[in-house]
This record gives C-alpha cells, structure tokens and sequence, in this order.
C-alpha cells in the first residue's frame, strides 16, 4: 500500500511538472545606437522577437543598446542592464562607435578594445549565459573598400573573430555579411541607403537583413 502511495506521488508529480509553464528563454540585444534603434517598430530586435517567438517558441527579447556606446561603456553598465536581468542569451554588437569616434580623438584602442571585451564575456561566462558577439557592420556602403575607416573597421573585426574562436563563443560575422550585400545590390558603390539610412544606422531592409542573421545564429545555440 506504501509503495502504491509513493507511486501514485510521484506520477501526480510528473504531471504536475508538464503542465507548468516552460520557461521562456531571455535573450538580451546589448549595444549601441544601432541596438537602441533595434526596438522600434521595425527595427532588427523587435523583428528578431517577432521570428523566434513565432511557431510556438517562448523568447524573452530585451534590447539593451544606447546611442554612442563603446565598448567599455557596455563593461560598466553591464551589471546594471544585462547581468541583473539572468539572461540566458546575450548578443553583444559594439565596435562602430570605437572606430568611428576616433576621427574625433575619443575612440578606442585596439589593444584596450579586446581587453574590455573579453572582460565582458568573461562576467557573462560567469553567471551562465551563453554569448554571441558581432563584428561591426559598416560607416559607409561603398562596396570596393574604399569608405574612410574600413582599415580599422577590419582590423577590429578581426580582433571579434579571433575572441571568438578563442572563447568558443557564437559570431555573427556582420562585416563579412554586409561587405557581400554591398557587392550583390550596390553596383552604384553608394555610400549609404542600401542597408543603411546615414552609412551607420539601419535601414528596413538592413533591419530585415540583421534580423535574419541574429535569429540564425541564436537557433544554433538551441
């Protein structure tokens, strides 16, 4: 009868446990003005949301970017934006603003830029969460390379794309997918208003454009 008991327990318990909500997985967008754009109506988050939560799957998606963020900006707001949240996926995208401030004496060292990024996986390494990080995209459409800071903009993305590997961490490889965009649909070597609206800031069809990319990348860590 005991044995009955216990068992008749146990199989109320298992029910139980599958008719509890599954928990959503929280998925945190962290960056720049491009990320802070994100959240709009039809920016690359809100449409990233809209694609993973759809077919019956449960995303918590929160954007965390604000305008002219670098690198070690996202480092000391961290804790308050991401961290305190217990994100499960994190999507870092930083790097433009590194590069592109430099023109006005405030950007950031390669060396000190790879420092406070792998310092920012390391925390979120720390507390469990998976991570995805992204080279930066562009400043400037012109496809055949000849935009004012594509040295830099390379030479830092390889920075990303080496963290990467070494940190064994997801890469959406922007740079790369931006660069073969240009090449497909800008034979006009424009410099902004394929993907872009400024040669920076997303336009619909660079928020489509990211947004497939994003969602690509956090179902293969599913």
């Amino acid at each position: 009868m005991k044995k009955l008991i216990a068992f008749s327990l146990i199989i109320s318990a298992v029910l139980t446990m599958s008719f509890l909500p599954a928990k959503k997985i929280k998925l945190i967008f962290f960056g720049d003005s491009i990320t802070q754009m994100g959240v709009q109506p039809h920016g690359y988050v809100t449409l990233a949301d809209s694609i993973l939560n759809s077919g019956g799957n449960d995303y918590d998606v929160i954007g965390a970017g604000i305008g002219g963020n670098k690198v070690y900006d996202l480092y000391l707001r961290m804790d308050d934006d991401v961290i305190s949240r217990s994100p499960d996926i994190v999507v870092i995208w930083v790097g433009v603003n590194d590069v592109w401030h430099k023109k006005m004496g405030t950007g950031t060292d390669a060396d000190k830029f790879e420092r406070f990024y792998l310092a920012i996986i390391k925390k979120l390494k720390a507390v469990n969460a998976k991570v995805i990080i992204c080279t930066p995209s562009t400043i400037g459409e012109k496809s055949d390379y000849s935009n004012e800071q594509d040295g830099d903009l390379n030479k830092y993305s390889n920075i990303i794309r080496k963290i990467a590997a070494d940190q064994q961490v997801g890469l959406v490889d922007l740079r790369k997918e931006f660069h073969e965009y240009e090449l497909a649909h800008n034979s006009g070597n424009l410099e902004k208003g394929i993907l872009t609206m400024d040669g920076v800031h997303l336009n619909a069809a660079g928020n489509r454009f990211v947004a497939n990319l994003m969602v690509e990348a956090v179902r293969k860590l599913q």
